[in-house]
């Protein structure tokens, strides 16, 4: 669903660069498809987007597909973290260097490759 459902997405395919490292220029912008690692602040003005990850009607949008709603000024980003369009926040959440240690640690702050 990340890959096809893309129309409402501002920045679908991420490409501003700065956002996200090159393993994480993927549909789920991560290492995995089953975990994300994003930096937990709208990229408008900083407040925290809340994760809302049931697809199901919410108040601020009835055909809700899963993922971070900014109760500040509305603004919206998929399960993985891209930006809707038409919502204050210019920018999808920003993807932190990370690796995996083990199958039960990540390290954030380090891409792995350098660490």
């Amino acid at each position: 669903m990340l890959a096809s459902d893309t129309a409402d997405l501002a920045d679908p395919d991420s490409e501003n660069a700065d956002m996200q490292p090159d393993y994480a220029r993927n549909a789920w912008r991560s290492r995995r498809p089953e975990i994300g690692v994003y930096v937990g602040l709208c990229t408008h003005l900083g407040c925290s987007p809340k994760y809302y990850g049931e697809v199901q009607p919410e108040s601020f949008d009835p055909d809700w597909q899963g993922g971070f709603f900014c109760p500040c000024h509305g603004s919206r980003f998929d399960l993985a973290g891209r930006v809707v369009k038409a919502v204050p926040a210019p920018d999808n959440l920003p993807v932190p260097p990370y690796f995996y240690e083990t199958d039960d640690v990540i390290v954030i702050g380090e891409d792995g490759e350098t660490a």
